[in-house]
C-alpha cells in the first residue's frame, strides 16, 4: 500500500508541475494520453497544461485505493 501512495503523490505533483508535458500520464503507462497532452500544450502555446494541473489535484484528493483502482487498474484516461 505504501508504494501505491507514493506513486499517487509523485504522479499528482508531476501533473501539477509538468502537466503540459504529460509526464504524469507516461508514468501511469498511458503513452497515448501523454502524447495527446504534449500536442494540446503545443497547439495552445502551453495553456493546455491546465489539464495536467487539474488532473494532479484530482490525483492528490483521491485515496490510495481509489487512485490505484481508477488509474492503474481501470486505466481511466481523462480526469
Amino acid at each position: 500500500m505504501a508504494e501505491q501512495g507514493s506513486n499517487r503523490v509523485l504522479i499528482g505533483v508531476l501533473g501539477i508541475l509538468l502537466g503540459g508535458l504529460g509526464i504524469h500520464r507516461f508514468m501511469l503507462g498511458d503513452t497515448t494520453g501523454g502524447l495527446i497532452r504534449i500536442a494540446i500544450s503545443v497547439f495552445t502555446c502551453g495553456m493546455g497544461g491546465i489539464i495536467g494541473f487539474i488532473e494532479g489535484i484530482i490525483y492528490l484528493t483521491k485515496s490510495d485505493e481509489e487512485f490505484h483502482q481508477t488509474y492503474e487498474v481501470e486505466k481511466k484516461a481523462w480526469f
